[in-house]
């Protein structure tokens, strides 16, 4: 099982955030790095070298795709786990994030009681 201790959680809804911190950190135990767009998540998972990267979809400018190529691209975060984090989960869709390489798909909005449980399942 891989050794998650800090997450980055990538997101422009401050909502989501803000409950997605609370449900990594208290429910999940981990260190939670915050980013609001696609370029500030590149600058965080940099500096920050997170275990586990959970990367909204839909995000204006840099959306969670093009975000996630760029994440591959950066040596740092070349082999970092990633899940996407989408409202849309619809099988194409998530085939399609499987595809370029994501480790799994969480739907929006997420139970803040589970969601680590639900990374735990998908990180092996």
């Amino acid at each position: 099982m891989a050794k998650i201790e800090k997450v980055l959680l990538v997101d422009d809804e401050d909502d989501i955030r803000t409950i997605g911190q609370l449900s990594l950190s208290r429910v999940g135990g981990w260190k939670t790095v915050l980013a609001s767009s696609g370029a500030e998540a590149l600058e965080k998972a940099g500096l920050e070298g997170p275990d586990l990267i959970l990367l909204d979809v839909m995000m204006p400018g840099m959306d969670g795709p093009t975000t996630f190529g760029r994440l591959r691209a950066q040596p740092a975060t070349a082999n970092t786990p990633i899940i996407f984090m989408t409202a849309k989960v619809q099988k194409q869709e998530v085939a399609r994030y499987l595809e370029l390489g994501a480790v799994g798909v969480i739907g929006k909005p997420f139970d803040p009681m589970t969601l680590p449980q639900e990374i735990r399942r998908l990180v092996p």
